[in-house]
């Protein structure tokens, strides 16, 4: 049977990618997990998987110096949700990639090269592939790490929600509301927590207990108490703005 380990840092993305490798590919069997590139590096002498999934943003080593690492000691598949520039430098590479999060349709094309990559020897990280994964780094590197999804409870559900897809956050003092077009989650990460992992330029704190997607702001208007209330788009939503953020509507 072909075997695999699974590196990523967070333990529900570790769950998820073992739960979808399952499904699209019963046969592999995932014999280790790390949280991160030192761990995965020690996995691989150890264990000597055939694949090793690589989260490319994890602690101490990276996924990327991780793979630098173990050559061709086991085909490496990095994991990355830098859809962007990512894909189109690993389509060009001798590696493989699987997006996150990981969706069944995908990981269905990934498992097919992986399984015409048995019959092959492991490639090493040559020098073209090298340069290539520098230049990533170096993107990746040089740009703020914010939160690319946000794990929410829905009833009994946990679901992980792309942070584009949510209008804001709100708390009381035990929950925080997040809310999207379609449904509204929760989770017990306070607000203040929230606005130094989400990306200031996506999302602006209004008030202490509120966050807004800044792309879900249709205007700013004013009740007959003279309090100032964002509105949001496509709902009646109105969200009260503290005087110490006002500023940020000076422009609108």
């Amino acid at each position: 049977m072909p075997t695999a380990i699974i590196a990523d840092d967070e333990r529900l993305m570790r769950d998820q990618l073992r739960l979808r490798l399952g499904q699209a590919w019963p046969e592999l069997e995932i014999i280790g997990e790390a949280k991160n590139g030192d761990e995965a590096i020690e996995l691989v002498d150890q264990l000597k998987p055939d694949f090793t999934f690589l989260d490319i943003r994890m602690p101490g080593k990276t996924g990327l110096e991780a793979a630098q690492v173990i050559g061709n000691k086991s085909r490496i598949v990095f994991v990355t949700a830098y859809d962007s520039h990512a894909v189109e430098a690993f389509e060009r590479g001798a590696v493989d990639y699987v997006l996150k999060p990981p969706e069944h349709e995908r990981l269905l094309i990934t498992v097919d090269r992986l399984k015409s990559h048995l019959i092959q020897p492991a490639q090493d990280v040559n020098s073209s592939v090298t340069a290539m994964l520098a230049q990533l780094a170096q993107k990746i590197t040089t740009k703020p790490s914010y939160l690319q999804w946000i794990q929410a409870s829905i009833g009994q559900d946990l679901r992980m929600i792309p942070v584009e897809e949510i209008l804001f956050f709100r708390s009381d003092e035990k929950y925080t509301c997040v809310q999207t077009a379609k449904y509204e989650a929760l989770i017990r990460k306070p607000v203040r927590d929230l606005a130094e992992e989400l990306d200031p330029s996506l999302f602006w704190q209004i008030h202490r207990a509120t966050l807004v997607n800044v792309n879900a702001i249709e205007g700013v208007t004013r009740d007959i108490r003279g309090r100032h209330l964002v509105m949001i788009k496509g709902t009646s939503d109105k969200l009260e703005v503290s005087r110490s953020f006002l500023h940020l509507f000076k422009q609108m």
